[in-house]
């Protein structure tokens, strides 16, 4: 098992975001959550894991709400640039 922990959590962030009402007008479709998810990734550390135990220690720690917040300010970032340049829309 190789886990990027943080994928995990951006994975559950985007989701999150572009299933709820501020980002109505974002185009919602997979090649944009994808480039969103990427794009998130390329700014922020990998942390990577190789065991349950592992994944589950540095979720823990990723999702305090210190690190919450920064990772949402980057994700949030990728969704504006990825919105100037949609897909479907």
């Amino acid at each position: 098992m190789l886990t990027n922990v943080m994928e995990e959590i951006v994975r559950s962030i985007v989701t999150m975001l572009m299933r709820g009402t501020e980002y109505q007008t974002f185009c919602k479709c997979a090649q944009c959550e994808m480039d969103i998810i990427a794009l998130s990734l390329n700014t922020l550390p990998a942390h990577y894991v190789t065991t349950e135990q592992g994944r589950n220690s540095v979720f823990e720690r990723m999702n305090s709400r210190e690190n919450l917040e920064w990772i949402n300010k980057r994700i949030i970032q990728s969704i504006h640039v990825i919105g100037k340049y949609p897909h479907r829309n």
